[in-house]
């Protein structure tokens, strides 16, 4: 029976904020403390990597971490739990623009619980409660419904500090290549162009790092038509909303994305039609099911029928979206949900979009496509050179299965350190040392970059992982090291012998 307003009286909606006030001094307090937590366990340990010269004489790095934002932060951050303090991290944006959270996220709160960990690595005073706790006390983390937009941007910002690492910002990865058993990367900023060398590269590039962003195709929309530039928009674009004002705006989807856009235009004065070409929304989260250990860890180790049963199943589910955010758009009176109504067309002009559907053309004056990121690496122009050879999981189910499935189809077939691997047996040590950490990585180890729960376990097994490698590419250097210790432990006693009398 459909749950109707006289058969149920919906819950109020608690307090939501998107940032709560700072306290600079309490913050600075909690950071003291963090740090003195993390030399009793003796962070940072020393750098134990042998240093490595390039072909052109330069220093080598041993990892170089592309994006800064909360995936790139926090496998740095393990890299350097496990002594690999040789790295670099970079970002295109500017500081505090890392990742969707000031950009084009435009929810209130976070989808997680607020009790979640991940970027604290364990580490107690280094959690989100920890940070609110210490600005706004106990009572003030009891009464928090969810996590603001920009407190966890501010608060992702605080750890990179406090565990003092550095984020080189309006930095851009542009292309790679491999020679002589490294990569060489080639970057941009605003001072240039560089040239670095590497022995690992981390592929955090976020939500689109796999991809771009999902344009539905239409017969009368280009991208590139000047029409559409002002009209036509995808969720991830930068978007005036208040130029909306008094405007009819059409919304295409029936997840989170497309919900906050409508909301946030509804909040600006337009009224919003938001469509959906299913008869209901999502009723279920299924992917909040795989949020425990067993799961996270051991997902990766199934045989492939398996991994590809779990997350097919969870795709074809769908994700709901929150109900306070439905809540947020019902609250307007210039809202309607139009289910059962798919777009067939997208026709920009001069004054309007036209959009046709099944029942016929309506005109707005914006539309919004909240379709979410696409999983293709054929988009990421980074790799260029390499796309044709990386293993996807295409290759790993019977056609039938890739042809029903086909965005699962594109993930890439990863390593168990999120590694690229190869189709091709020339190509397969310098995908090896490119490692995914972000969305892409879902189909091979589950959700372990890219959502919160898991991302303490997927940057702890990716920093092993790289660390691994290091170790066993130098193992001749460390028994030569082995060999060369000269510790005598014996010295202050009278039963020392010198190396000659041994």
């Amino acid at each position: 029976m459909p749950v109707t307003p006289e058969s149920h009286a919906l819950p109020p909606v608690p307090p939501q904020a998107l940032a709560s006030p700072r306290d600079p001094d309490a913050l600075a307090r909690l950071a003291q403390q963090a740090r003195a937590d993390l030399a009793r366990l003796n962070f940072p340990p020393p750098n134990w990597v042998p240093p490595a010269t390039g072909p052109d004489g330069a220093g080598v790095l041993d990892v170089l971490v592309a994006g800064g934002g909360m995936c790139g932060q926090t496998a740095a951050y393990a890299l350097l739990r496990e002594g690999v303090a040789n790295l670099r991290v970079i970002d295109r944006a500017a500081r505090g623009d890392e990742g969707p959270w000031g950009t084009y996220a435009r929810m209130l709160t976070l989808r997680s619980p607020k009790h979640l960990t991940g970027p604290d690595l364990g580490v107690p005073s280094l959690t989100f409660r920890a940070w609110y706790e210490a600005q706004h006390g106990v009572a003030g983390w009891n009464a928090l419904h969810k996590i603001g937009r920009l407190d966890w941007r501010d608060y992702l910002l605080w750890v990179r500090e406090t565990v003092g690492l550095r984020v080189e910002n309006g930095v851009a990865l542009q292309s790679v290549e491999d020679q002589d058993g490294l990569l060489r990367v080639h970057l941009s900023s605003a001072v240039g162009a560089e040239t670095v060398w590497t022995r690992k590269l981390v592929l955090a590039l976020g939500r689109e790092g796999s991809g771009a962003p999902r344009w539905p195709e239409f017969r009368s929309l280009r991208r590139d038509d000047p029409l559409a530039a002002a009209r036509v928009f995808h969720s991830a674009d930068a978007i005036d909303f208040e130029a909306l004002r008094g405007k009819r705006v059409g919304v295409l989807g029936a997840g989170a994305s497309a919900f906050d856009n409508a909301a946030c235009a509804l909040e600006a004065g337009a009224t919003v039609d938001l469509f959906a070409r299913r008869a209901f929304l999502p009723q279920v989260n299924k992917s909040k099911w795989t949020s425990f250990a067993g799961f996270f860890r051991g997902f990766a180790s199934l045989d492939d029928a398996r991994r590809w049963r779990f997350y097919t199943y969870i795709f074809d589910e769908q994700v709901p979206p929150p109900w306070e955010t439905v809540r947020r758009c019902d609250a307007h009176s210039g809202f309607t949900l139009r289910l059962g109504t798919p777009w067939k067309d997208v026709r920009p002009q001069a004054d309007a979009v036209v959009v046709a559907t099944p029942q016929g053309e309506e005109r707005f004056d914006a539309v919004i496509f909240g379709t979410g990121f696409d999983v293709d690496l054929l988009d990421r122009p980074e790799l260029a050179r390499y796309l044709p050879y990386v293993d996807t999981w295409a290759h790993h189910v019977d056609a039938g299965e890739a042809a029903r499935n086909p965005e699962a189809a594109r993930f890439p077939y990863l390593g168990e350190g999120f590694e690229l691997l190869s189709t091709d047996a020339a190509h397969r040590q310098a995908l090896a040392r490119m490692h995914l950490f972000n969305w892409g990585s879902t189909m091979s180890h589950g959700a372990l970059a890219g959502d919160i729960p898991g991302l303490a376990i997927g940057a702890g097994r990716l920093a092993q992982s790289i660390a691994r490698d290091l170790f066993v590419a130098d193992a001749d250097t460390h028994w030569e090291r082995l060999q060369a210790l000269e510790e005598p432990e014996l010295l202050p006693t009278k039963w020392y012998v010198p190396p000659g009398e041994r």
